[in-house]
Parts: structure tokens; C-alpha cells; sequence
């Protein structure tokens, strides 16, 4: 976002009435694990609101980017109330903002990117890894080969260049997104000039772009339930999600 922008933070779960899981579901990484159906209601956060300074980041400092525009004090205390890394908390909000600035008829708030990226990585943790200051993931995280067996049959679309495997697809990074996902949607989050499908910015704001272009008006009910399901069709990914949404929402209250 440019300078002098007072960026506002969209929030908000969006779910009315959808079924909860009992454990959170790492698609493509882990079995789904089925619950009982348990209404939710729709919740609304307060949007605090940041002034990012006039002068752009020191060029030494990793911490460009999408991330420069949201509130470090706000970071800090929701980091603390819903137990989101602060790094990856500041990319959902990051890549939240960009939306709200360039199509702010999306309506996607930063809590259902983290529930997403919940659900597909563990914020960037699964396997051990963790985020570095420029938003790298190390070690990289790679889902299971899609061959066929009890995920879906993707035969190999980059020559294993995005995902390290020659036979089969296999999704990749913090928000799992298979290689053709990739190449359509990859996009610099980091502000270093590169899409990096290992970079947690990168993958928020490419996450965000795809959400956006399934479904508009993300802050109601049928236009989230739209977007999560273009992301993944699963009836119990949609749960795992919307449990994770309300409960970020009621935790950074």
C-alpha cells in the first residue's frame, strides 16, 4: 500500500448455522477428523485503524512489505489473544488491507485468511518450520503427493520445479496451493521482487487474490461460504475454517 494511507482493518467472521469439527484439518497434510453440527453466530470486530509513516522502511530492515502496514501494537496484543505468531498475524492483516485498499467490494477480513492458513499449515508451522523476519518458511512444507490414492490425481504440471516432485503435484507452502494454483495466482508480498511460493507474505497475498476472485462481498454469509469452498470443496474444510474465523474474531476482541 502507499504511503500515508490509513489502512483499516477488515475482521469479522461470516458464518451463520455451518457444522463444527472436533480438531482442526491440515488439507492435504492430515486426515479430516468429523464433529458435530454446532451453530455459530455471525461476529463482528472492531476495526482499529493505522497510520503507516510517511517515509518508506529502512532498506536494511526485512520487514517490508505488506506487514509495514499494520499496527505493531495490534499485532502484539491479538498475537497474544489468539495465539497466531505475530509474523504470520501481520501478513493475514497485511494481505487484508491490500484487498480493502484495491477491491474493497471482497470484504475479506484477516480472520478468515487465518483460519485458513490455520487449517492448511498451522500458520506456517507444520512439519517444524517456522517464519524468518522476510517472511520465509523454513524448512520449506510440501503436502502429500496427489497420485490418486485418497487425495485427488494431479499428474505433474511444473517438472517438480515449484514442488520438488517430477511424477505427481503436490501442494506447497503455508497456504498449500498446488503449482498451476501457483503460477496463476503468485504475486510478491515481501516487497523483495520475487514471487516465492515458500514466502508466507507471498502466499497471504496470493490467498487473498484467489478469494477474492471466487466471491465478492466475503463478509456476508453466502459470499464466504463461496470463497472457502472455491479454496477447498470439502464440506468439513468449510467447518474447520469457520470454527477457526469466529473463534480469531472473539479472541482479538
Amino acid at each position: 500500500m502507499h504511503a500515508g494511507l490509513r489502512a483499516t482493518l477488515i475482521v469479522g467472521a461470516i458464518v451463520a448455522s455451518v457444522a463444527l469439527v472436533a480438531a482442526a484439518v491440515l488439507v492435504f497434510l492430515a486426515p479430516r477428523v468429523p464433529g458435530l453440527p454446532t451453530a455459530i453466530p455471525i461476529v463482528e470486530e472492531p476495526a482499529p485503524s493505522w497510520a503507516p509513516p510517511a517515509d518508506p522502511p529502512d532498506a536494511a530492515t526485512p520487514t517490508v512489505g505488506l506487514i509495514t502496514w499494520v499496527d505493531p501494537a495490534w499485532v502484539a496484543e491479538t498475537s497474544v489473544a489468539t495465539g497466531i505468531p505475530e509474523r504470520a498475524l501481520a501478513a493475514y492483516a497485511g494481505a487484508a488491507l491490500s484487498k480493502a485498499d484495491g477491491m474493497p467490494e471482497c470484504g475479506l477480513s484477516w480472520n478468515t485468511l487465518a483460519a485458513v492458513g490455520a487449517v492448511e499449515s498451522d500458520h506456517g508451522r507444520h512439519g517444524g518450520a517456522s517464519i524468518a523476519p522476510d517472511g520465509t518458511v523454513a524448512p520449506p512444507i510440501f503436502g502429500v503427493a496427489l497420485d490418486g490414492g485418497s487425495v485427488a490425481h494431479i499428474p505433474d504440471s511444473d517438472g517438480g520445479e515449484i514442488d520438488g516432485d517430477a511424477q505427481f503435484d503436490r501442494a506447497v507452502g503455508p497456504f498449500q496451493m498446488i503449482p498451476q494454483t501457483w503460477r496463476n495466482w503468485g504475486t510478491d508480498g515481501n516487497g523483495d521482487g520475487v514471487n516465492d511460493p515458500h514466502n508466507f507474505d507471498d502466499q497471504a497475498r496470493a490467498a487473498a487474490n484467489y478469494l477474492c476472485r471466487v466471491s465478492v462481498d466475503i463478509d456476508t454469509e453466502p459470499g464466504w461460504r463461496a470463497a472457502i469452498s472455491g479454496y477447498n470443496s470439502d464440506p468439513d474444510y468449510l467447518d474447520a475454517v469457520a470454527r477457526n474465523a469466529v473463534r480469531y474474531a472473539e479472541s482479538g476482541d
